[in-house]
This record gives C-alpha cells, sequence and structure tokens, in this order.
C-alpha cells in the first residue's frame, strides 16, 4: 500500500522539510566556544523524536518518550532560569553552580539518545543494502547499551527487532529517495 505523499510530506518534498529546527544551527557563537543556543537545540531536537513515530511500533515509544522527557528536563532548566540557560554550555555551567544537576544530566542522555538516532540513520545510509534492524542495532551498540541497566536493555533490544523493513521506512520519508537520503545526511 503507498503511503499518501499529501498526508506525511510536502507534495514533492520530505519528511524533514516541515520540521521547524534542524541540527544545521546558526549561529553558532566562534566568540563563545561555538556555544549552542539552548532554545533552537531543544526545537531541533523535539522535531526529530517525530521520526520515531515513521518507524511504526509501539516499541520505539520507551525510546521517543525518553528523548522527551530528557528535552522537557533541560527545557524545565532554561524557563526556570532564561538569562542563564541562553546556551546550552551556560546552561550546564550555571546549574552545576547550584549544585543541581538534572538538566545536565538530562542533556547528557538527550545527546546520547540523538547520537544513537544519528549512528543508525547515518549507518543505513551509508549502506544501503542493510535493513534498518542492523543500522539500529549497530548505533545502539555504540551509544545507549553500555549506559543501560539490565532492566532497560531488553526494552530496547526489543525496539531495534521492531524496525520496519527499509524501503517502507524511506517511503514514509519522501518520495524522492536522492533528496530524502541527502536531507536525511545533512539532518
Amino acid at each position: 500500500m503507498a503511503v499518501s505523499s499529501s498526508s506525511t510530506y510536502p507534495a514533492g518534498g520530505t519528511w524533514f522539510d516541515p520540521l521547524k529546527k534542524s541540527f544545521v544551527i546558526e549561529p553558532v557563537d566562534a566568540s563563545k566556544d561555538n556555544a549552542i543556543p539552548t532554545g533552537d537545540f531543544l526545537e531541533a531536537a523535539a522535531s526529530l523524536t517525530t521520526l520515531f513515530d515513521k518507524l511504526g511500533s509501539v516499541a520505539f515509544t520507551p525510546v521517543k518518550n525518553d528523548l522527551v522527557g530528557n528535552i522537557k528536563k533541560v527545557r524545565d532548566r532554561q524557563l526556570a532560569t532564561p538569562a542563564e540557560s541562553e546556551t546550552l554550555q551556560s546552561l550546564v555551567i550555571n546549574e552545576l553552580k547550584t549544585k543541581k544537576h538534572g538538566a545536565t544530566e538530562g542533556l547528557l542522555w538527550l545527546v546520547r539518545g540523538l547520537d544513537f538516532t544519528a549512528q543508525a540513520i547515518r549507518h543505513n545510509l551509508l549502506n544501503p543494502s542493510d535493513e534498518l534492524s542492523v543500522s539500529f542495532r549497530n548505533a545502539y551498540g555504540n551509544t545507549l547499551k553500555p549506559h543501560h541497566s539490565f532492566m532497560v536493555k531488553p526494552i530496547f533490544s526489543a525496539a531495534m527487532s521492531a524496525t520496519p523493513y527499509r524501503k517502507d521506512f524511506y517511503m514514509k520519508l519522501g518520495d524522492d529517495q536522492g533528496k530524502v537520503d541527502s536531507t536525511a545526511n545533512t539532518w
């Protein structure tokens, strides 16, 4: 069954097109040690979490919820102390001065989750004969698995096995596979 492009992405476009922010964040301030604007980063991360909906399995709900929960931790700190949280770096430095680290831990886990997602998609783009499950399992082993407890590992392992077929997943991202691959690679 073909996916209707009008309901999932703009005609002639990709799933990435309507997202508000990407991780090509500008301006990164070189004079401030390449500081990353907190709001832009969180908006890009929140946009990316919808990618897990495209995987089409409830097995990815814990993965998405983990990312969303960590975004919330960082966002809550940003909203509570906006002047001290303009960049991710200042947010972390200022939070640690208070002897608290909830947002900092949230950011650490968020970055790990984003790294997992990026490694999975990147591996899949570079290895067009691999199914998503191979790419996601490899990325999980490289990023999150070393930090997960024996209770969490089976939940994430189940999600890695629940990935759709490669062709079905990429069809949900756009009709023009070259454009999808190029945009995904940029992200």
